[in-house]
This record gives C-alpha cells, structure tokens and sequence, in this order.
C-alpha cells in the first residue's frame, strides 16, 4: 500500500530526468524490506504554481511525501527517509530546495478496493 509521491516545480522539467529520479526512488522502497514489492506505488506531480517563502516562485523543489501504513518503527522510518534523499541529493543536488516526508496512514480508516 505504500505510497510515494513527488511533487517538484515543473523548472525541475529541464534539468532532471523525472521518471528516471522516480524510477530510482521506487527502487529504494522495493529495496527496503517493508513492504510487499507488488504494493508499491509511485508517481510524479509537476507543480505549475508554487511559492516559497519571500522568493515566490523562483526557488524549484522537489518534495517527497511517502504514505505508509501504520506499524513501522521510527528507526525504519527515519532509514527509509535517509535512503530516498540520499537518491536526491546523488541526483538532483542543483534543486534547491530537496524535502521529504514519511507518514503514517491509519490501518482502521484505510480502504482498499482491487479488481
């Protein structure tokens, strides 16, 4: 069930590989140990308004927010984090401004429906 999700500013567009970034990401979670490798998703979303601080929108990003459900020790947490922005900061360093997110999704209010 878990979720990656990347947002970045579509500036990001010229000077990043997208899918080839989110293609190296969602092998961190594959690699990882925490989940089933079929449950994984991931997905890019280019961001065409943005604003950061006083600077508008002329600082690009790249935030990271991953969705998991409940029942991961922080330390497996905290590692899963260090591995994603270690991809970030190997492969889009120039962005400036690079942010991740872990979270937890609750187990009794999760629904899932597949056909």
């Amino acid at each position: 069930m878990p979720n990656l999700i990347m947002e970045y500013s579509n500036s990001v567009d010229e000077r990043v590989n997208v899918q080839g970034l989110l293609e190296d990401l969602h092998q961190v979670a594959l690699q990882s140990g925490l989940f089933d490798i079929g449950a994984v998703k991931s997905r890019a979303l280019s961001c065409h308004d943005w604003l950061i601080g006083d600077e508008g929108d002329s600082q690009d990003f790249i935030h990271i927010t991953f969705e998991l459900l409940d029942g991961r020790t922080i330390e497996q947490k905290k590692a899963l984090a260090s591995q994603l922005m270690s991809v970030l900061t190997e492969q889009v360093s120039h962005v400036r401004s690079l942010t991740i997110n872990v979270r937890e999704m609750n187990r009794d209010s999760f629904l899932k429906v597949t056909n």
